[in-house]
Parts: structure tokens; sequence; C-alpha cells
């Protein structure tokens, strides 16, 4: 049995211990400086809680001492913290953070590691880095690779057509924050909030535009192999509009902790979401130009004896079969780890895995 602490008691760092808690494989002692968070946090028996501040010295190095990894579900402000403790001890990392200056950190530290460190391993960037990297591997040679994600309310009740799902902080940083993407060729910043597009998928109509985090590594992977990478966020259209009022005539990007309290008094959360995973991938293949699309929703499910939302399921299922690779030798041991090394099919087959498969809808266009 591997001995797992998970940093962070908040909607996603209690669906996880649950998760790993629940197959026997694992003993898991939840980490937060919050009693009352961990008080609330909906765990099985068996999961041990403890109440710490990690940003005291040697606090967090001393519970990682022995154990098997540790896996942040902490706002992204801590993944560098959490990272270099995990270092120290030398044990295995893994994390969730969209914020790409904290991955730079991560990567850094792999180095001169000597367990594996896997940043990323939620939804997006995670999973649709997998997609992605497995589409585009079909092809001989790439034109775009077009990587959207959504995690939505089912039944939008507001302006913004947005409940939260997912980390406030987490949020408002992916709008903040410089974005990246090959265009021409070339890899570059774009803003986020901008070039928005509409589609429909199911009858519904959506609109995209740039956030930040969402390509992962994936960019630096590509280079130089494909003309056009991009990723943005799927919204209910109108929300980008609201959005920008907010962040730059109101000046609340430099008011984070005033957005943040507006949105958590404001937007009530909810159980009923769906995660859309919407990429498609254009190149050559045999000298023809073709077209490949991968298409999903999840919704919200029950996990155990708990309804989970979908961006719960999805992004805790995601770190945990990652860590599950890690475990059985599938993945390496040592050493820096990218999403787009993980091969979809194993991904699909492990069981946490599943939860992206079971709900899987593939349409590959020729075009």
């Amino acid at each position: 049995m591997n001995n797992i602490v998970i940093v962070g008691a908040g909607k996603i760092g209690s669906t996880i211990a649950g998760m790993l808690a629940a197959t026997g494989d694992y003993r898991v002692t939840l980490v937060d400086r919050s009693a009352a968070q961990l008080a609330a946090a909906e765990v099985p028996a068996g999961v041990e809680t403890l109440e710490l501040d990690i940003a005291a010295d040697g606090t967090l190095e001393a519970a990682l001492a022995g154990k098997f990894a540790v896996l942040s579900a902490a706002p992204f402000h801590l993944t560098t913290r959490i990272a270099e403790a995990t270092a120290n001890a030398g044990v295995h990392y893994l994390d969730l953070t969209e914020d790409v200056v904290s991955t730079r950190r991560v990567k850094e530290l792999a180095r001169s590691g000597k367990s594996a460190f896997i940043p990323q391993c939620g939804l997006a960037p995670g999973f649709i880095s997998i997609v992605a990297n497995d589409l585009a591997s079909r092809f001989d040679t790439l034109e775009s690779v077009r990587m959207r994600v959504g995690a939505l309310p089912q039944y939008p009740s507001n302006a913004l057509n947005y409940n939260l799902t997912w980390s406030t902080d987490g949020v408002i940083n992916e709008y903040c924050e410089p974005c990246e993407a090959i265009v021409e060729g070339e890899l570059i910043e774009v803003p986020p909030l901008e070039e928005r597009e509409e589609f429909s998928l199911d009858g519904v109509t959506y609109e995209a535009f740039n956030t930040s985090g969402g390509l992962g590594t994936l960019a630096e992977t590509l280079k130089g192999k494909v003309r056009t990478l991009n990723y943005r966020t799927i919204r209910y259209p109108g929300h980008a509009a609201i959005m920008k009022a907010l962040l730059n005539d109101l000046g609340l990007r430099h008011r984070r902790d005033v957005l943040k309290d507006i949105f958590e008094s404001a937007l009530p959360a909810t159980l009923q979401d769906v995660v859309i995973v919407f990429v498609t991938v254009s190149g050559r293949r045999n000298g023809r130009l073709l077209q490949e699309t991968y298409a999903n929703k999840i919704y919200s499910q029950r996990v155990g004896n708990q309804v989970r939302s979908a961006i719960q399921v999805t992004t805790a299922s995601g770190i945990c079969a990652v860590l599950d690779m890690l475990a059985d030798g599938s993945l390496p041991a040592t050493g820096f780890v990218k999403q787009e090394d993980i091969a979809l099919d194993a991904f699909l087959a492990n069981r946490f895995g599943r939860a992206y498969a079971q709900h899987e809808m593939v349409s590959r266009l020729a075009s």
C-alpha cells in the first residue's frame, strides 16, 4: 500500500482522497492549514487529516518523510512551495496547476530531483494534452491543433452564464495571465479573453476565448512541428464580454482578492455541470489533408456514496490515473514527465481514466 499525501482539502482534494482511499491500494493523508476545511471535507473513513501550515519551514518536508508521493490540489500560488518541499523529501510529485510560471519551476527541480515530477495532471492542462498529442501522432505532418475545454453549469441562471465549479483563484488566474500559442509556426504569447469564437455542439451554441495555461507543455513539444496551436476556454455566449469589463474597465485584474470575494459571494456552486472536451487536429497523411476531431461531454455523477460535479470527477480522475500509472511502473520514476508522454489508450484503460472513457464520443472527420 502506497502512502500518499494530498495538499488541499477543497472540493478537488477531497474528491481525490475519496477516490484513492476507496481502492484500498493507497493510505491517504489529507493536509490543509484550515481545521474548518478539513472538518468539512467529505472523505471516507480511513483518510487521515493533518492540519498543517505548509509555508512554515520544514513542516511539509516532515509530513512527506517516507511517503510515496504528494499530490497538490492547493491554490496555484502554493505550487512552488510544495514542489520544493517534495524535491527535498525525495518523493514523487503530481499537481493540477494551470500556472505557467510554477510549472517552469517544477521543471527546474526535476533536473536534479531523484523522483518523478508530473505537473498539470488534471483536465486542462492534463487530459486535453493527452488527447491532442494522440490525434497529432496520427499525421505525417501537422497543420493545426485546436484545443477547447469548458466546465459549465447545465442550467445557467445569471448574466455570466456561470457557476463556481472549480478553484476561484485558478479561474481568475487563467483569465489574467498571458497565453501561449503557436501562430504561423512561431511560439508567442497572446492576451487572455481575446480571439473569441463561436461554435455549436449538439445544438448548443458556445463561445471560446484565450485563457492561460491550458496548453501545458504541449506548445514546447510541438514547436517547429505545427503551424497553428492554441487553447481556448469554452463558455456560454456573453461571458467573455462581462469578464473583460470587470477585469479591464473596472481594473479588477489588479485587485484579484476583490474579484474573488465578489465571485464567491454572488455566484453559487453547483453539482449540475458538464465538462466539454473538444479537440480538432488537421494535417497531412499519405499526401492528403485530413482532419480528426475528438468531442466528449462528461456530466456530474455518483462517486461512492456522493454525487460529484463533472469538474471534480474529471480533474480528480486525471491525477489519480497518472498516480496509478506511476505506481505500476508505466511512467518514469525520475525526471520531468509531460502529460503528452502519456498514451491515451493506457490512460482510458486505467480504472480512474474510465471516468472519461465511459462517456467518450469520438468523431473523426476526413476532409
